[in-house]
């Protein structure tokens, strides 16, 4: 959820999932307070009632997990305006998405690839390739945080009430010599086995697709079971991923993916000018996780970094343009949401050789 004041988040971890909390208080702006009063007005509620809703949390710790502990201090700011939320930790990520669906959550923060499923337009926010740089998610997120694109974040019986950036996704590899799509060809490659996307793509270079959990991908990596395993920075260090790049292997230097966290809630508990604020503080918190973001990369050694030449660049954007065509083909990605990604890749690098095609 945006409001948490910074989350960084592991989509390859077993012990990963940390949000980091300012001394400062949540302080909505007379804007969003406006917001907040047609909301309770709209749902009926009087100027002493308490609105209540009951959030889910994936937290791999549970309670005593920093989600659920930024969580709690969130829900301490949020009753000076009357909002009393309800608590509930989850270890297990797919269980709490079954929660969310019986109806046992008002809404719940998930990884974005979990999110696909019930907002393909936000879920596409992940796609591979598609936000080169925190730039251009910066970009992304005032963007979807605008009144003309509410409508593209509901969906029937659910709705995206906020994105958190939650940094990008690497390739780390065993052997520094895999620098290249055609050296990872025939390579073990980690996919999370919920996301068919995953394996198509990793089919798609020749290399071979490896279905792994949360729980088990890093040691997978860490034992030689596989021989590339797609991760964000922030595992380097807690999930000891050195060990699986000793003594000969690194991190290639181009991120593959922007990963988020997406809270999701039931349409009907969450009018239009409540889900408003929450998107709108979302968009707001962008500059706080952005430093604590680039502070992860910065604490990672230089020899691990396995540099990527221009035109090993040019092949990857192209690779990954064509996963993405192919998988909006078939449903898998929203293409409005392909086409505000392609214009902000553009509007930031005009000279990048997909700005002149009429594709995507």
């Amino acid at each position: 959820m945006g409001i948490y004041r910074t989350l960084i988040m592991s989509l390859f971890g077993s012990a990963l999932l940390t949000v980091t909390s300012t001394s400062q208080a949540l302080t909505l702006t007379p804007k969003q307070q406006q917001h907040l009063a047609e909301a309770r007005k709209e749902m009926g509620l009087g100027p002493e009632e308490m609105l209540k809703r009951h959030i889910c949390l994936w937290d791999l710790s549970g309670r005593s997990g920093p989600i659920f502990n930024g969580a709690t201090n969130l829900r301490l700011d949020l009753l000076r305006y009357k909002i009393d939320l309800s608590l509930e930790a989850f270890t297990n990520e797919g269980a709490m998405v079954a929660s969310l669906k019986n109806g046992q959550c008002d809404a719940a923060l998930m990884s974005g690839f979990r999110a696909r499923q019930f907002n393909r337009f936000s879920g596409t926010i992940d796609a591979i390739g598609a936000l080169p740089s925190l730039e251009h998610m910066d970009m992304l997120m005032k963007s979807i945080a605008l009144p003309q694109l509410s409508e593209n974040m509901v969906s029937n019986k659910y709705q995206t009430l906020a994105v958190t950036p939650a940094g990008a996704a690497y390739l780390f590899v065993n052997d520094s010599k895999l620098n290249s799509l055609e050296r990872v060809a025939g390579k073990k490659i980690a996919v999370l086995d919920f996301d068919p996307g995953q394996s198509k793509m990793v089919a798609q270079i020749g290399a071979t697709p490896v279905a792994t959990t949360l729980a088990t991908a890093p040691n997978q990596f860490n034992n030689g079971s596989v021989d590339v395993l797609p991760a964000p920075l922030v595992a380097y260090q807690v999930l000891e991923l050195y060990k699986g790049m000793s003594p000969d292997g690194g991190i290639v230097n181009y991120p593959i993916v922007q990963l988020t966290a997406q809270l999701i809630g039931h349409t009907d508990r969450f009018p239009p000018a409540f889900a408003a604020v929450i998107r709108e503080v979302a968009a707001d918190s962008f500059s706080s996780i952005q430093t604590a973001l680039e502070k992860e990369a910065g604490q990672i050694p230089k020899h691990w970094w396995i540099e990527v030449d221009g035109h090993e660049k040019l092949q990857y954007d192209s690779m990954m343009r064509a996963a993405r065509m192919k998988l909006r083909e078939t449903g898998y990605y929203d293409a409005t949401m392909l086409k505000i990604m392609k214009r902000i890749r553009c509007k930031l690098d005009a000279q990048r050789p997909e700005c002149s095609q009429e594709t995507e």
